[in-house]
């Protein structure tokens, strides 16, 4: 029995090692394995652009295999792994990037978060010492009628 539990545990390690390689065909694969290698490496930071959640290495999507063959045929064409990627991204936009960019105007996408947290924090603490400030309600601004009511509340 014992043996049965362990063959299980290792198939299942295995099927979960594996999961990764399913979306790349065989005939996908270079012959060369420092071009292939160097593929899979740019694969996994281009985004699907079906799936959204998964890197073109790992979708199983047409759309994903038309771009892992595009990333190989740049690589066999003598392209760098930079002008590989800037030619997905001026393709198709740096949505397809799993980790986009901090420059240009995507500085201000990473900078809203902390801004709008100070922001909320300040208006927090104005807040919280306006109301510190406020003058406690007294019955000086009631009117006679409003006294009287005041007072049958308080009695009852």
């Amino acid at each position: 029995m014992r043996w049965l539990h362990s063959s299980a545990l290792m198939g299942g390690l295995v099927l979960m090692l594996a999961t990764a390689s399913f979306a790349v065909q065989p005939d996908e694969v270079l012959d060369d394995p420092v071009l292939e290698q160097r593929a899979r490496v740019i694969s996994e930071g281009l985004r699907c652009l079906v799936c959204q959640n998964e890197s073109i290495d790992e979708s199983n999507a047409a759309l994903a295999r038309d771009l892992r063959l595009l990333v190989r045929e740049r690589l066999v064409a003598g392209d760098s792994d930079e002008e590989t990627v800037d030619y997905i991204v001026e393709r198709y936009g740096e949505f397809v990037l799993l980790r986009p960019t901090t420059g240009g105007w995507n500085w201000l996408l990473w900078a809203t978060g902390p801004i709008l947290f100070l922001l909320a924090m300040g208006m927090g603490a104005l807040y919280i010492r306006g109301r510190a400030q406020a003058p406690a309600p007294t019955e000086a601004g009631l009117t006679e009628a409003e006294r009287k009511r005041l007072e049958e509340i308080l009695k009852s």
